[in-house]
């Protein structure tokens, strides 16, 4: 009774569940389709000193949907205003003797490329960029300067290599994106809704009919996360059918069963320290500041943006309390690799573990404080 409670009070607040519909519906959807962290229409500044087939062959090569050409100049002072000012994030530079230096093959031909990298993950990707398409160039021209010469290309020793993709082959970022998204998103509705319900209690003085029922503080602590869970997984099921699956093309190779039953041990993990919050926490303020307070480092110590790896060494032993960086290993694995129980057994009992202890200090601490 005490859960169908806790479920009927969550329907009724309206902004509370237009909240949840954002988090489940709207965050996961604007992330999955409109971010990107793939490099595209950088701006992209000429200086074209050489003005020859081989430079412009090579300027063509520095298109969309990667390169978005903006004009070409003739002084590199401008160029260095454009790139000062942000109206231009790069600048090739040609010089005056690019081709015939590539002619005379007596030296290498250079070209300048300015980075803007403000920003520095599109900094680093338009000059790795920059860096293969002139690789690339640079192995056609010698090509065609040995066809030239009469040398058998095909004498020569030849290395061939072969990438295979797993389990995401067109190295689609939008799937990223909107997991990442549902994750944050359902982490922060987990901590939330049991602290909110914890709270709304003693606001509206409800809590003291609550204390004098023949009920424990574990039987009204477990109402409360057996409703936001379930409100929670019914926010997962939406998100994953309606949003990742049919709009973005996530795919979800493994268990149906596994994924959900994971998914709501994570997030009653969850909901005991949002519980432990509520504990605190005197009022609704109060509950959204440490809210934030909590979930900023544990989505930054999880992993779900930046890979573990390349955190500094405290961090990565940070990372084992997070239950968003075990979970993480369930999600991605189950959806886009087909992970099963043998797979995922470790971040579960670590789950697990986090979460009773979690559970047993919002336990304590409640039942000191109703006592």
């Amino acid at each position: 009774m005490l859960t169908v409670k806790e479920l009927r009070q969550c329907a009724r607040d309206v902004v509370l569940m237009m909240f949840i519909g954002y988090s489940f519906l709207a965050a996961v959807y604007i992330s999955g389709t409109g971010v990107t962290q793939d490099l595209q229409n950088a701006s992209l500044l000429i200086r074209d000193a050489d003005d020859s087939p081989a430079s412009r062959d090579l300027l063509y090569r520095f298109g969309e949907p990667y390169f978005l050409r903006i004009g070409t100049i003739a002084s590199e002072r401008e160029a260095l205003a454009r790139l000062d000012d942000g109206s231009a994030m790069l600048l090739l530079d040609i010089p005056a003797d690019f081709s015939e230096t590539l002619n005379r093959a007596a030296r290498p031909a250079s070209v300048q490329m300015m980075v803007d990298t403000s920003n520095v993950a599109m900094g680093y990707l338009a000059s790795a960029y920059g860096a293969r398409i002139a690789g690339i160039f640079m192995q056609d021209w010698s090509q065609h300067l040995a066809e030239r010469s009469g040398l058998d290309l095909r004498t020569l020793p030849e290395i061939g290599s072969a990438t295979r993709v797993w389990y995401n082959p067109n190295l689609n970022g939008h799937w990223f994106n909107a997991i990442a998204q549902w994750l944050t998103m359902m982490t922060v509705v987990a901590l939330l809704l049991p602290a909110t319900a914890l709270v709304r209690e003693r606001e509206r003085g409800t809590i003291e009919q609550l204390l004098v029922a023949p009920l424990t503080a574990m039987q009204i602590m477990l109402s409360k996360v057996l409703a936001m869970t379930l409100v929670n997984v019914a926010g997962t099921a939406l998100s994953v059918y309606l949003i990742m699956r049919p709009l973005i093309g996530v795919p979800f190779l493994g268990s149906t069963s596994l994924f959900f039953g994971t998914t709501a041990l994570y997030i009653m993990s969850v909901a005991g320290l949002g519980l432990l919050i509520g504990a605190f926490a005197r009022s609704s303020a109060e509950v959204g500041m440490l809210v934030v307070l909590v979930v900023v480092p544990m989505t930054a110590l999880s992993g779900t943006w930046t890979a573990p790896e390349a955190m500094p060494a405290w961090s990565r032993y940070a990372l084992q309390i997070s239950p968003l960086h075990h979970f993480i290993e369930c999600a991605y694995g189950i959806l886009l690799r087909g992970a099963n129980w043998s797979v995922v057994w470790q971040p579960v009992v670590a789950m697990s573990a986090l979460g009773i202890a979690v559970f047993g200090l919002a336990w304590l601490r409640l039942n000191r404080r109703w006592s």
